[in-house]
């Protein structure tokens, strides 16, 4: 594997002597793993440490035993076995790496060690379909608390004591879930400083040949999201919203001398500095590429710079169907704005523009259809303003419809999932509006996968059988298999008072924020954005509460 760590090479491996081995799994294959920033935070923790050994492994379905790709080890010698929960479709592949290494799979036939532990965004999200597997799972944010939680685990591992009382140790740290021993709600632990700011953005430490991102330092530029979508679950897990500052960016850049970066963000153009940072990217002559945008924020001077330093395609979301369905959803969504960056970026003949949408929303039916096709009329017709008479501009406006799936500390968590046949049904209305238009093209995703996430992303601990079954005959299969199960975990009645599996977890969003915008979803009301000045200048969703708090109470 062709790699750099901080822009040199890879450390040396750690004698296990004295020391506690730790196999940190991301369970996907090595190139995911290896583009994404999370996983890759832990290992930068984990490795600062002089008492861990950690070593990475990957899923690799030609190897008949999880071996890691750092010395070649077998899963099943390490005594602490931390996993990454990127993904909802990942939960059989972790069940499939313990088997695989003769692990046994339930907690309960593990008296002794290894200890399995896991955290990542799913973590804080909803991880209770897979909690029968873990010893206990890490609520939060790495760089908030879980040195910690590795400090105490090694102390009572080089004592040669028994795992119990390892976990008896960790139990009561803040953000810790051990099942039957910590207090519950567990309270997300949120990495933050007195100015609100973000100043330890995640960075890739590993810039790999091999990566999904080949070659390229990911930077965060911002966590958190203030504009409250209500489908969007990162605007919850990761409140409060924070920037990172520009010199701290900066530093990292010079200290990996990469060739190219990636900037990563759930609401990019919000960041003041975006275009200064990008304009001293240049000046190195550091190659970068963005996530998605917001139309709102792409003025004549960033999409300007944009082109001039060889970006060929924007992408912008749209999300919903119509102008109700965006209302609802608290999207903040400008059609003036939206058409008027379609005719900028074809003016500047960016060669593609992406586009993004969810289907499947409550009430979304034949009128948001047919406001659809209209508006895709004048999106049509922006794109030809801006070529004008030279005919040339965007060459091909792709669009994407995804299937919305509810998730959890979203208000539509509450919502009603529409069948397969529907879905299926509403693809083939977007993808027919879609293809009366030159240089459009269209991509839907398949309803059917989209049902089995539903499934994973609403599901508890009832249903673990079934993951435990997927591990050997494959998702698909066995979501057929439990077909009694999935029907009851998706049409399972939902009012106000309806009890969720991740409610034994306290992210800081409150339960009645969360109601309260699923009423207003229904009438269309829009909420305010997170005002700037931050959370304690705020009542309305509870993160001034969450955050007046100690970390752990």
């Amino acid at each position: 594997m062709s790699e750099l760590y901080y822009g040199r090479t890879v450390p040396p491996l750690k004698d296990w002597g004295g020391r506690l081995p730790v196999a940190l799994v991301f369970p996907e294959a090595a190139e995911h793993g290896l583009s994404t920033l999370g996983w890759q935070v832990v290992y930068r923790l984990l490795a600062s440490r002089e008492e861990l050994a950690v070593e990475r492994f990957f899923w690799n379905p030609t190897s008949p035993r999880p071996r890691s790709v750092d010395s070649g080890r077998d899963l099943g010698l390490f005594p602490l076995i931390l996993f990454s929960l990127n993904f909802e479709g990942d939960f059989p592949i972790v069940l499939k790496l313990l088997q695989d290494a003769d692990i046994p799979v339930r907690v309960e036939d593990r008296e002794l060690w290894p200890m399995i532990l896991a955290g990542g965004p799913v973590a804080f999200l909803n991880p209770f379909p897979l909690l029968p597997a873990f010893d206990g799972i890490f609520v939060g944010e790495a760089e908030a608390g879980l040195l910690p939680v590795m400090d105490e685990i090694a102390r009572v591992w080089t004592t040669g004591a028994d795992k119990a009382q390892a976990l008896e140790a960790i139990a009561p740290l803040p953000g810790m879930l051990i099942p039957g021993k910590s207090r519950e709600p567990v309270r997300r632990v949120v990495n933050i400083n007195a100015t609100g700011s973000l100043d330890d953005p995640a960075f890739s430490c590993f810039v790999s040949s091999e990566a999904q991102f080949r070659d390229m330092l990911l930077l965060e530029v911002n966590r958190g999201c203030p504009y409250g979508c209500r489908f969007c679950a990162a605007g919850s897990i990761y409140k409060p919203p924070r920037h990172a500052e520009l010199a701290t960016l900066q530093d990292i850049v010079t200290r990996s001398a990469p060739q190219k970066v990636g900037l990563v963000g759930t609401a990019l153009t919000d960041w003041p500095d975006l275009l200064p940072f990008l304009q001293w990217l240049q000046e190195r002559r550091v190659k970068f590429s963005l996530s998605s945008l917001r139309a709102d924020g792409l003025t004549d001077e960033l999409l300007g710079f944009l082109r001039h330093t060889g970006t060929r395609s924007v992408t912008l979301a749209l999300e919903g169907a119509s102008r109700r369905l965006r209302r609802a959803m608290n999207k903040h969504f400008s059609e003036e704005a939206f058409l008027e960056a379609v005719t900028r970026i074809s003016r500047l003949q960016f060669g593609t523009l992406k586009l993004y949408m969810i289907t499947g929303w409550p009430d979304e039916g034949e009128d948001d259809w047919a406001e659809f096709e209209s508006f895709l009329t004048r999106i049509d017709e922006a794109r030809k303003l801006g070529q004008g008479n030279r005919k040339k501009g965007v060459e091909l406006i792709s669009l994407s419809v995804s299937c919305l799936v509810p998730k959890a500390w979203t208000p539509l968590q509450w919502a009603t999932i529409p069948d397969e046949d529907w879905f299926k049904g509403a693809m083939r209305r977007f993808k027919s509006a879609v293809g009366r238009y030159k240089g459009m093209r269209f991509a839907g995703e398949n309803p059917a996968q989209a049902r089995v996430q539903m499934f994973l992303a609403r599901g508890g601990e009832e249903i673990f059988p079934c993951l435990e079954r997927a591990a050997h005959i494959g998702l698909t299969r066995a979501v057929r298999e439990h077909e009694d199960l999935v029907r009851d975990v998706l049409e399972r009645p939902l009012d106000r008072d309806s009890v969720f599996p991740w409610e034994r977890l306290d992210i800081g969003v409150s339960r009645k924020f969360l109601y309260s915008e699923w009423i207003k979803y229904h009438h269309a009301m829009v909420t305010d954005p997170c005002p700037v000045s931050g959370c304690q200048g705020c009542k309305l969703c509870g993160m001034d509460r969450f955050l007046s708090l100690p970390q752990g109470r």
